[in-house]
């Protein structure tokens, strides 16, 4: 499976890429939990990335 998503300084995220072929419903809760998270998601990057320089999408 392939879905590539980019986060939004915002807060939100974009779907990039849907390559798998996810069906919409499917990608709204997706895109849902990923927004939900984005703080946890956004402290991993760069506990794992050792940097404080986060690129977001827009």
């Amino acid at each position: 499976m392939q879905l590539k998503y980019g986060l939004l300084k915002a807060g939100g995220c974009i779907i990039a890429n849907n390559d798998s072929k996810i069906p919409k419903s499917d990608l709204t809760d997706i895109m849902k939990t990923i927004s939900l998270n984005f703080l946890y998601i956004v402290a991993k990057w760069k506990e794992v990335h050792g940097t404080d320089n986060t690129k977001f999408y827009c």
